[in-house]
């Protein structure tokens, strides 16, 4: 039987929001990505996020971002190299010693927005923050997107990697996700929705200029702020399983 992860970013508030649907999605995902408190979250969302995820016997992750609430970190932020990963080593940390706390291990680390973004164009700041996440604990798992240039920064520096596709993204090209200031970055539909992740299933994914091009992702995510998440998670659950694939 084929297996894929399915991940979903947690522990996140957007400003209008009372709550979020973190533990409504949990049934349906085997990982989950835990903001750190730069982008979104608080300390006690954070453990609160921890707890759930360690009873849905999922795998934790921690998700670091630049330090820009105001912005959700989707927005690249000019910060010195030195400055930028002491801010991702304490964030890192953090979350780690907290989930240690409970007698579990961190699973990976999945850099945020415009972080991960940033990575994909920016190889000098992928292979600090590949080494920064190697000096924490080399068996760390980095979530990285597939067909990207941090999968051989990876590699080369003895990490493993997981090959990750966004179920509600669309892709620019094969190596970058659409901009979100740009229109229909976001597949909010879900027969779109399906319609990627099938695609991912028979290794394939279209490009916004509707090319069809191959791919091998090994963990889809499903963003726990796009519209009617809860739905899509289940759905997308519901899919993989009647294609014989095993979510974990």
């Amino acid at each position: 039987m084929r297996t894929l992860d399915l991940n979903c970013d947690m522990g996140e508030l957007q400003p209008h929001q009372k709550r979020n649907f973190d533990e409504e999605i949990m049934p349906y995902i085997s990982s989950c990505n835990i903001a750190c408190g730069f982008h979104s979250g608080t300390p006690s969302l954070i453990e609160k996020t921890i707890r759930a995820a360690i009873n849905h016997r999922i795998k934790i992750g921690a998700h670091p971002s630049y330090y820009d609430r105001e912005n959700f970190g989707r927005v690249s932020k000019k910060v010195e190299s030195s400055q930028l990963l002491s801010q991702l080593k304490y964030q890192i940390c953090a979350v780690k010693g907290m989930v240690e706390n409970y007698g579990r291990k961190l699973d990976h680390i999945k850099p945020h927005g415009a972080l991960y973004n940033d990575m994909i164009f920016d190889k000098e700041l992928a292979v600090q923050v590949v080494q920064l996440i190697k000096s924490i604990d080399p068996k760390l798992k980095i979530v990285a997107l597939a067909c990207s240039h941090v999968i051989d920064i990876c590699i080369e520096n003895k990490m493993e990697f997981v090959l990750e596709g966004f179920a509600d993204r669309r892709y620019q090209t094969i190596n970058q996700l659409r901009s979100r200031k740009l229109e229909n970055a976001v597949i909010d539909m879900p027969k779109d929705v399906l319609n990627q992740v099938s695609n991912f299933v028979s290794g394939k994914v279209q490009l916004y200029n509707l090319e069809i091009v191959p791919i091998q992702v090994q963990s889809i995510c499903l963003h726990s702020d796009t519209k009617g998440a809860v739905q899509l998670s289940k759905m997308i659950y519901d899919l993989l399983k009647e294609k014989n694939i095993e979510i974990a």
